[in-house]
C-alpha cells in the first residue's frame, strides 16, 4: 500500500477478513441456519424458532451455526428460515414455528437424509460473493436494487456489509469529490421516493451552492402510512446501506451533520440503526476524518413522536428543534434555509438506500431500469386481499395488474378483485379498467392516485368503497395538525357526510358537497396532507358512484359491510340440528335454538359483529348477510318452547 492510501485502499484492507468469513459462510463446513428477525418474524414468532432450533441441536448434538438476517419481504411466510446444509444449495423454509425446527433438526440437520420439501418455498445458488435465487417463482418477476440484501445478511454485522460491497461506493465518492456524486445522481434521473417525486440531484445541488454553512442531511425514516413498512424493513434489514447513502449526501452538498429522523414506534430500527452507526465510526466510516480523507460526519438518530404530518419536511425540521410539526410556508425551501436556518437536505429512507448502487454501478446502469422519465425500481407494501401479500420491488414502468396478478399471486381465495387503493391514506382507489396503469409517479397521478411512500392495499367484491373512503378520510382528519382550515375543518366536514352515508342517510346534495369539498379542501391546504386527503373520496366517487346512490337511495350496501345496512339470518334449510357453534360465540345471546331444534337470530339483540359466520362449520354455511336489514326472509320462525318440551320429556 501506498505511503498515501486512497479511501479505497483503506476500505479493501478493512474487508479482506469479512470477504473470507463471507466465502466461508457460502461453502460452510457445518450446517448455516439464517432465521428472519426483523419485527415481523418477531411478530410471526422468529424467537420460538430460534429457540427451537437450539434446544433440537443440543439434543442431537449438532454442530451448526444460527445467523439472524432481516426481513426477505415475504411476510405471508414467516417465520421465515434459510438452511445451508454442506453440499446442498440454500433451501428456504416457511412457516418454520418451534415444532417444524425440530422436524428439520431431525430429518434433515441430522444426515441431510430428508429436506423436508413440504416445508420448503425455494432454493437460493451460493457462490463466493453474494447468493442469488435460483428456484423462487417470485422473484422473477422483481428486480431487487434496494432490497437486494434484506433478509440475507445479518444486519448486525458490518463484516456482511462489507463482504458484499457495502461502503465501496462512498469510497469511490470520497476519490471523485462532491461535485461528481451530484451530477451523478442528477444524470441517474433519481426522484425521491417518498412520495412527491422530486430529483434528489436537483436538491442536493441545491444545497451544496447555498452560502451559508455548516450544513445538514435528515434521513427520512417517519414511515405514518397505516400498512407500510419499508423504510422500517430497509433500517431492520440493512442499516449500513442506509447509512451509506446518508455519507455520500452529505458529502455531496457539504454537510458535517446528519440526522435519522424514526418514529419511536420502531424500536427495533433505531437500535439497529445506532448499532450500525456505532460500528462504523468504529472502522472510520463515519466519524472523523473518513477513509483517511478531510471528510468528517457526525450522525444521531432523534426519535419522532409519531405524528403522521411530520412526514412533510417543513414539519419534521420543527420536530427536531423541539417546536410542534406543523408544515411552513415555502420558500425559503430546506435546501436554501432548513434545520436551524442552515441548508438542509431531506430525503426518504429509500432514496437514500438506493444512492450507494447507482454511485458504484453508475447512472447509466440504473437509468437501464424503469422508465425514462422514472428509472429506476419502487418498493410496494401490499396488503389487504392477495394470496402473497408482504414488500414487493418491481421496475417502474410494470402495471398494477402484473404487481397484483403475477407478483403477489392475484386476489386470495380466488374472489373478484375490486380495487386497490395506492399511496397510502391519501392514495387513490383505483377499479379493475385501470389495471392496465402505469406504476411511475406521472401515471398514478395522471390516474388519480399516487406513488406515495408505498403502501398498497388491495380490495375484494366484499368491501365498501363508501366506508373504506370514510376509513381514510376519518384517519386523515385526526391526522391533521389544525394549521389549514381547509384541512382542518373541511376533512371533518367529509368525514360526516361519509359517516351519514354509511348509515343510510344522505341526498344527492350530500354527493355534490363531497365533490366540491374535497376540491376546495386540495386548493386550500398548505401541505401534501390536505391537499391529498381528499383522493380516496374523489376516486371513489369517479369509479364507484354507484355504490354511493345505493347508500342513500336504496338504505343498502352492495358489499355487505356498513352494519347499519346489513342483517344476518341463519338459513333454516342449512342449519343443523344441535350444532351450537354460532350459539357459543353470540357476544350478545342473540342466537336461539327454534321449534324444530335448528338456529334463528334476534335482530333486536344482534349487533352485527360477524362472529356467527366464522363460526358456522363450513360443511354447512349457513349464516347469511343480507342488505337492507329488512330483506330477511320470512321463515316462520318460532322460539322452541322449553318447559313444553320438559313437560313432554
Amino acid at each position: 500500500m501506498s505511503s498515501n492510501p486512497t479511501p479505497s485502499e483503506l476500505l479493501s484492507e478493512l474487508t479482506q477478513a469479512a470477504e473470507k468469513q463471507w466465502q466461508a459462510l457460502q461453502n460452510p463446513a457445518v450446517p448455516v441456519i439464517y432465521v428472519g428477525h426483523a419485527t415481523c418474524g418477531r411478530a410471526a414468532g422468529s424467537q420460538e424458532t430460534i429457540d427451537g432450533f437450539r434446544d433440537a441441536l443440543a439434543e442431537k448434538g449438532i454442530e451448526a451455526e444460527i445467523i439472524t438476517v432481516g426481513c426477505l419481504g415475504h411476510c405471508y411466510a414467516e417465520p421465515l428460515v434459510t438452511i445451508h446444509y454442506p453440499g446442498f444449495p440454500p433451501l428456504m423454509y416457511q412457516k418454520v414455528g418451534a415444532g417444524e425446527a425440530r422436524v428439520l433438526v431431525n430429518s434433515f440437520l441430522q444426515g441431510g437424509e430428508d429436506p423436508c420439501f413440504e416445508y420448503l418455498l425455494g432454493a437460493l445458488e451460493p457462490n463466493d460473493t453474494f447468493p442469488t435465487l435460483m428456484d423462487y417463482p417470485r422473484y422473477l418477476y422483481e428486480k431487487r436494487v434496494i432490497m437486494d440484501q434484506c433478509g440475507l445478511i445479518d444486519p448486525h454485522s458490518l463484516d456482511h456489509y462489507l463482504a458484499v460491497g457495502g461502503y465501496q461506493a462512498l469510497a469511490k465518492a470520497l476519490e471523485k469529490g462532491d461535485k461528481w456524486v451530484v451530477e451523478e445522481i442528477k444524470s441517474a434521473h433519481l426522484r425521491g421516493r417518498g412520495g412527491a417525486g422530486f430529483p434528489a440531484g436537483i436538491k442536493w445541488d441545491i444545497a451544496r451552492q447555498a452560502e451559508k454553512t455548516p450544513k445538514v442531511v435528515i434521513c427520512n425514516g417517519d414511515e405514518g402510512d397505516p400498512g407500510a413498512y419499508m423504510d422500517r424493513t430497509l433500517m431492520e434489514s440493512n442499516p449500513h446501506q442506509v447509512l451509506e447513502g446518508l455519507a455520500i449526501a452529505a458529502l455531496a452538498v457539504g454537510a458535517s451533520r446528519a440526522i435519522l429522523y424514526i418514529r419511536a414506534e420502531y424500536p427495533l430500527a433505531v437500535s439497529t440503526i445506532e448499532d450500525a452507526i456505532a460500528a462504523a465510526k468504529e472502522h472510520n466510516l463515519l466519524g472523523e476524518r473518513i477513509l483517511g480523507t478531510d471528510f468528517s460526519l457526525e450522525v444521531s438518530v432523534f426519535q419522532g413522536s409519531g405524528a403522521f404530518v411530520c412526514g412533510e419536511e417543513t414539519a419534521l425540521i420543527q420536530s427536531i428543534q423541539g417546536n410542534r410539526g406543523m408544515p411552513q410556508y415555502r420558500p425559503p425551501y430546506p435546501a436554501v434555509e432548513g434545520l436551524d436556518g442552515l441548508p438542509t437536505v431531506i430525503n426518504n429512507v429509500k432514496t437514500l438506500s438506493t444512492v450507494p448502487s447507482i454511485v458504484r454501478k453508475g447512472s447509466h446502469w440504473f437509468k437501464a431500469i424503469g422508465t425514462e422519465k422514472t428509472p429506476g425500481t419502487a418498493i410496494f407494501s401490499v396488503v389487504g386481499d392477495v394470496e402473497y401479500p408482504g414488500l414487493v420491488e418491481v421496475p417502474m414502468g410494470v402495471s398494477l395488474e402484473h404487481l397484483i396478478f403475477e407478483v403477489c399471486g392475484g386476489i386470495k381465495d380466488g374472489k373478484p378483485f375490486k380495487a386497490v387503493q395506492i399511496g397510502g391514506p391519501s392514495g387513490g382507489c383505483l377499479p379493475e379498467s385501470e389495471l392496465s396503469t402505469s406504476i411511475d409517479f406521472d401515471s398514478l397521478r395522471q390516474a388519480g392516485a399516487m406513488m406515495g411512500s408505498g403502501g398498497m392495499v388491495v380490495m375484494n367484491d366484499e368491501t365498501c368503497m363508501v366506508e373504506v373512503a370514510r376509513y381514510f378520510i376519518d384517519f386523515t382528519q385526526h391526522e391533521s395538525c389544525g394549521k389549514c382550515t381547509f384541512c382542518r375543518i373541511g376533512t371533518r366536514h367529509l368525514l360526516e357526510i361519509l359517516t351519514g352515508l354509511t348509515k343510510g342517510e344522505g341526498s344527492d346534495d350530500d354527493i355534490a358537497e363531497l365533490q366540491t369539498l374535497s376540491e376546495e379542501t386540495i386548493i386550500g391546504s398548505l401541505c401534501s396532507l390536505g391537499k391529498t386527503a381528499p383522493n380516496p373520496v374523489l376516486t371513489t366517487l369517479r369509479f364507484f358512484k354507484d355504490e354511493y346512490l345505493a347508500h342513500y337511495r336504496e338504505h343498502r350496501c352492495p358489499a355487505l359491510m356498513c352494519r347499519d345496512l346489513i342483517a344476518y339470518y341463519i338459513d333454516l334449510d342449512a342449519c343443523a340440528r344441535g350444532c351450537d357453534a354460532c350459539v357459543a360465540c353470540c357476544p350478545t345471546e342473540a342466537i336461539f335454538t327454534t321449534s324444530n331444534r335448528k338456529k334463528a337470530i334476534d335482530q333486536e339483540k344482534c349487533v352485527k359483529c360477524g362472529e356467527c359466520v366464522y363460526a358456522c362449520p363450513p360443511e354447512y354455511d349457513a349464516v347469511f348477510k343480507v342488505s337492507p336489514p329488512e330483506m330477511i326472509p320470512d321463515q316462520g320462525i318460532k322460539p322452541l318452547d322449553e318447559k313444553k318440551e320438559e313437560n313432554n320429556e
